[in-house]
């Protein structure tokens, strides 16, 4: 049955932003390339994996590169998150601490899917091991990470993909060249969506459950009485370990942003934002609802919103009914994308082919298949470290405006804020002895 309030809100939505178009599908012309161009995925039977992180997200990981070759370690924090991946990947060995599965040499790439302040020190030590890593999102913790990270996979020369899956989805691909070939003309806006964080609390402190070695999982960050809520999957909305929505779901929207602006070396001029509500003393803390605009040097503007289901203009739904979204704006049109769907402001802005001469992108149909393809060719993949680098620093240039209140300045080439002592305090965090880098 449909629900009718959702229809309505989603038809407001769509009619507020210009996009009631009847059909979302791919052109032809372009599935018909995707096919001519997507081989079958790779294969490598003998590739030997470790799994950091057995959480749902990076058992799902793992579980998809298992397509490619066989789960022989797995490791988390957690003894029942351990035991599950045990059964997920029979004959795998279970390991608490990381450092003793990157001993193993058997193993040849690793997957992290730890929480996010844990993803710089795992990728870090598993390339220093001579691993390669598969990722999760967003790549860092601080902008200051992302340089460490960059550094090390530079002199390692190790292959590092970051989990942005959507840089190997059709629907992204297709709007990215569209917009770098000028399909709308010149770029002047981009307009993302992001869904809304949660906003609840306050919490109650509770005993640590028993197999949970919490110290290790709060990591680097400072030291706090166990929380529920604070770990696995509602970790994301503590500013302590993660920045909200905006680093969850802005690592992929806001990354696709950037590579439509053809920025993936650099990234905005400014960061101007509010939070829209006042989070609940003793709850979540990390912004659930904000106001964001980012501007680039080449004076296009690109405008991130968190969405809700109450939002004035109504909801954005993809094909999930999940909230989020992509529009952008040029001076001839506009192009809608999200997952599993695209539009634009005049159909024949997709159906018309692009020219066989017309420069295009990375072509990855398959983001943990071009992983594995990349750790036997040696190619870098779709998202390399420094990819990732520049659009998790976006990401947090983002959260320390809408934290903050206020415009901040940046330079993208020095990576630094503009004559702002305040801003630049938060480009790197202390870390808490003895899980800071000197035990990687």
């Amino acid at each position: 049955m449909i629900n009718k309030e959702f229809y309505v809100s989603r038809r407001r939505f769509l009619a507020s932003t210009g996009i009631l178009a009847a059909t979302s599908s791919l052109p032809s012309w372009f599935v018909r390339e995707c096919a001519a161009q997507e081989g079958p995925a790779p294969v490598q039977e003998d590739l030997r994996l470790g799994l950091i992180g057995c959480g749902g997200q990076g058992t799902g990981d793992a579980r998809n590169a298992s397509r490619f070759g066989k789960v022989v370690a797995v490791c988390d924090v957690d003894a029942s998150h351990v035991a599950n991946a045990r059964k997920t990947f029979p004959g795998a060995a279970g390991y608490s601490d990381f450092r003793k599965l990157l001993e193993r040499k058997d193993v040849d790439a690793v997957i992290c899917g730890t929480v996010d302040h844990w993803h710089t020190l795992v990728a870090m030590a598993a390339m220093k091991a001579g691993k390669d890593i598969y990722c999760e999102k967003p790549m860092t913790l601080t902008i200051d990470e992302g340089k460490h990270l960059v550094k090390v996979q530079q002199e390692t020369q190790r292959i590092l993909q970051v989990g942005t899956q959507q840089r190997s989805e059709r629907y992204f691909r297709l709007a990215v060249d569209l917009v770098r070939n000028k399909r709308i003309g010149t770029l002047k806006q981009v307009d993302v969506w992001l869904p809304a964080g949660m906003r609840q609390g306050p919490f109650q402190t509770s005993d640590v459950p028993a197999g949970f070695d919490y110290d290790f999982w709060m990591g680097s960050t400072p030291k706090t009485p166990y929380v529920k809520e604070r770990t696995h999957r509602t970790f994301r909305y503590w500013w302590d370990y993660s920045g909200g929505t905006m680093t969850d779901w802005g690592a992929h929207h806001n990354d696709i942003a950037l590579w439509a602006l053809d920025m993936d070396d650099s990234g905005p001029v400014s960061a101007e934002g509010k939070p829209l509500i006042d989070m609940i003393p003793g709850g979540y803390t990390a912004a659930s609802e904000y106001d964001l605009k980012y501007t680039y040097a080449n004076g296009v503007i690109h405008n991130c919103k968190s969405t809700t289901a109450t939002s004035p203009f109504g909801a954005v739904l993809d094909r999930n009914g999940q909230q989020h979204g992509i529009k952008f704006i040029g001076t001839d049109g506009w192009i809608w994308v999200t997952r599993g769907m695209i539009d634009a402001s005049d159909r024949q802005l997709l159906t018309d082919k692009l020219p066989d001469s017309a420069p295009r992108v990375y072509m990855s149909s398959d983001h943990m298949g071009n992983f594995i393809d990349c750790v036997k060719t040696r190619k870098q993949p779709i998202c390399p470290a420094s990819v990732g680098h520049r659009s998790a620093s976006m990401s947090h240039l983002g959260v320390l405006a809408v934290r903050l209140g206020r415009k901040l300045n940046w330079d993208p080439v020095k990576e630094q804020f503009v004559n702002d002592p305040e801003a630049t305090r938060y480009i790197k965090r202390d870390m808490r002895a003895p899980y800071d880098y000197s035990m990687v």
